[in-house]
């Protein structure tokens, strides 16, 4: 039986070949510092892009993208500006989500 962790851990996977589908370059996967992490860190034409992916195994419960709240950007605003300072990034950046609901996989760049 696979743990909730093995389920997000995979999810983040399937999000980051997504990407690379997509003409992203992944440069990190599970980001992390004492005080945030950041799921996915991907490049395209010269910008960051800090992904937070979202999965449900069915919509049950709602979608994984209900879950962003703004306290949930907040923090990934937050986790993005700590990897910009950590990597003296000076060009654009942008926050983005991945929404995997079983298989369904929903891109979002408007948050």
């Amino acid at each position: 039986m696979r743990t909730n962790y093995q389920a997000g851990h995979d999810a983040e996977k399937r999000a980051a070949v997504y990407l690379e589908k997509h003409g992203f370059k992944i440069r990190e996967l599970n980001w992390k510092t004492r005080y945030c992490e950041i799921d996915i860190v991907a490049e395209r034409d010269g910008r960051i892009y800090f992904v937070e992916v979202k999965y449900r195994r069915n919509a049950a419960h709602g979608i994984g993208l209900d879950y962003i709240t703004a306290r949930k950007l907040r923090q990934m605003q937050f986790a993005a500006q700590m990897w910009v300072q950590a990597y003296d990034w000076p060009g654009e950046y942008q926050l983005v989500a991945i929404g995997i609901d079983g298989e369904e996989v929903t891109f979002v760049d408007d948050l």
